[in-house]
């Protein structure tokens, strides 16, 4: 990466659940201790102490890592913010359309309702790698949902859990590689409409301030109410790949994402080319003007 990046020119991108490390506490701990209070007084206990528990811990904690990386690097500005999934709440707040301390509120509740969802209605995901084409038709034979479109060479479908291994086995008939993704639910799809009405009602009692500079995910463009398009991501696939070709489009010659993890910064290089990936910590943040 340059020693100094024109943000102006930039997307700060905010991973989801999956992009956990061992040591995003110490992160957390470093720059934003008065979140892990927080998590913890909400929660009522650490989530990081729990992390491998499963959804209800693991989203809190990523929100928070993901807020520590960016107020590390200065809490830069950028011509564009946009996140995966749960990194959607992440991005809100680093574009300042919600406070820090709600965005984690948030994906407290956000983490829970979508556990307590998995657990009523059990499934899985399956990431699909390389030849992807056939996806969308074997998906819809099953009845499963194409739950992320990541990029060229990367799908995950969502469904229940026979039906994902049977798709599973389908691909490796074909000579198609395939990584079992280690949660236990269908997210992204609409076995997660149970989980709404909750995360509709946190949402509203949330202050949301319009940030045009702010992604959707599920929709590739600008949100429009955000509180909709947070709750959309619940149900509807994540178009992540059409997100990083948008962004490219509306001026976006960089991509620098705040962790933890560099998942993120791997789809955008698969995606497309010419522009500049890396993680947040490894660029320069000197602030442009009137970005």
């Amino acid at each position: 990466m340059n020693a100094s990046v024109d943000l102006s020119h930039t997307a700060l991108v905010f991973p989801g659940q999956g992009s956990q490390r061992a040591e995003m506490r110490d992160l957390v701990e470093a720059h934003c201790p008065e979140l892990i209070e927080l998590a913890t007084s909400e929660i009522g206990s650490d989530p990081f102490e729990r992390v491998s528990e499963g959804t209800s811990f693991q989203q809190p904690a990523l929100y928070c890592a993901a807020i520590a990386g960016w107020r590390a690097a200065g809490s830069p500005e950028a011509a564009w913010f946009a996140g995966h999934s749960l990194g959607e709440l992440a991005a809100a707040a680093a574009a300042g359309a919600i406070s820090t301390e709600d965005g984690l509120r948030l994906a407290i509740t956000r983490g829970r309702v979508m556990q307590q969802a998995a657990e009523n209605d059990p499934g899985g995901m399956l990431a699909v790698l390389g030849e992807t084409n056939g996806v969308p038709a074997l998906a819809n034979s099953l009845g499963l949902t194409v739950a992320n479109d990541n990029s060229p060479d990367q799908v995950v479908l969502s469904g229940p859990s026979e039906e994902i291994d049977e798709a599973r086995r389908r691909f490796r008939e074909v000579g198609v590689r395939t990584v079992r993704l280690p949660v236990a639910g269908a997210f992204h799809s609409p076995a997660m409409a149970v989980a709404v009405p909750e995360f509709r009602a946190a949402l509203d009692e949330v202050e949301v301030t319009d940030q045009p500079r702010l992604i959707s995910s599920t929709s590739a463009r600008p949100f429009g109410d955000l509180r909709e398009g947070l709750l959309a991501a619940l149900t509807r696939p994540v178009r992540w790949r059409e997100t990083v070709l948008r962004l490219r489009d509306l001026g976006a010659s960089c991509f620098l994402e705040s962790g933890p993890g560099e998942v993120l910064t791997g789809l955008v290089r698969r995606t497309i080319s010419g522009v500049e990936a890396g993680p947040l910590d490894h660029a320069g943040t000197e602030q442009v003007a009137d970005v």
